[in-house]
């Protein structure tokens, strides 16, 4: 049966999802359609069964939230970011999941990094509150290093991080004031500095990043941020969000269709995704 699948979005001109998802059902000879629907919130209620009649869909902003009501289940890591960006359709049952979680984790194990370790973390709005949230769970002794004007959002992670983790060591730093002469074990930048057009920026100075062992850029235009060629170019391991791009939407094919790859396929379509993105 040839199944439909589909990305939920608003703007998806710019979407690496079609050629990502086409090339993981290809690896595993299915012939399956996915397409882009793009639609604005208050289009989301009348468009729900149609959404509902796929075998499973992706959702990005602004529908993460919104998508919600129309959930019959959510798994834990919808729950726990109340945010859902995978829906999967088992017998009429629509769950929602939030893989970028996975995604995430995935990436970072990937590097071989240990999450548990001393990990600072530039920024702390959006997809940076969830990397706080997985490395805190993780055991981090976490620096989350963020603008005067983003503190009350580092502070409103750190309560929610605390609610999850009594125990969880959460210190909140100015961006300005990152101490340097900590060594720290994995490096990352949840913030839009360095992202295409505005190619020229970097979050941290050379003495943070030589601190680091490892350095994540969630950042994925361009291919290599500053922060990254400045990384590697330091023979730090280093590694752009392509690759939680590309794991998360592994997830939703494990969920839908309970399809594996293995480590070297998974980066064989990063590498891929990131020409194409860069071409």
């Amino acid at each position: 049966m040839n199944r439909k699948y589909a990305l939920l979005g608003e703007s998806l001109k710019h979407t690496m999802s079609p050629p990502i998802h086409k090339r993981l059902f290809e690896l595993k000879g299915r012939e399956f359609e996915y397409e882009v629907i793009e639609l604005p919130p208050e289009q989301l209620a009348p468009h729900a069964d149609y959404l509902k009649s796929l075998a499973g869909f992706n959702i990005t902003i602004p529908h993460k939230m919104g998508i919600i009501p129309h959930c019959d289940a959510l798994a834990e890591s919808a729950k726990r970011y109340n945010s859902v960006n995978c829906v999967d359709n088992k017998d009429g049952i629509h769950t929602g999941y939030n893989t970028d979680c996975d995604g995430f984790l995935a990436t970072i194990r990937a590097m071989g990094v240990d999450l548990g370790g001393r990990v600072l973390l530039i920024g702390c709005g959006g997809v940076g509150r969830m990397m706080a949230i997985e490395a805190a769970l993780a055991g981090a002794e976490l620096y989350i290093a963020v603008l005067e004007s983003d503190l009350p959002l580092a502070e409103q992670a750190k309560k929610e991080i605390i609610a999850m983790k009594e125990d969880a060591n959460i210190n909140i730093v100015l961006n300005t004031a990152i101490d340097s002469t900590l060594s720290y074990d994995l490096l990352m930048n949840a913030t839009p500095v360095g992202m295409f057009p505005r190619v020229d920026g970097c979050p941290v100075s050379d003495e943070v990043i030589g601190a680091s062992a490892a350095v994540f850029d969630v950042i994925y235009n361009p291919r290599e941020t500053v922060l990254l060629r400045k990384a590697r170019e330091m023979g730090k391991k280093a590694s752009g969000g392509m690759a939680m791009l590309v794991w998360q939407a592994v997830k939703a094919h494990e969920i839908w269709d309970g399809d594996s790859y293995t480590n070297e396929e998974v980066q064989a379509i990063i590498s891929e995704m990131e020409e194409l993105v860069n071409s």
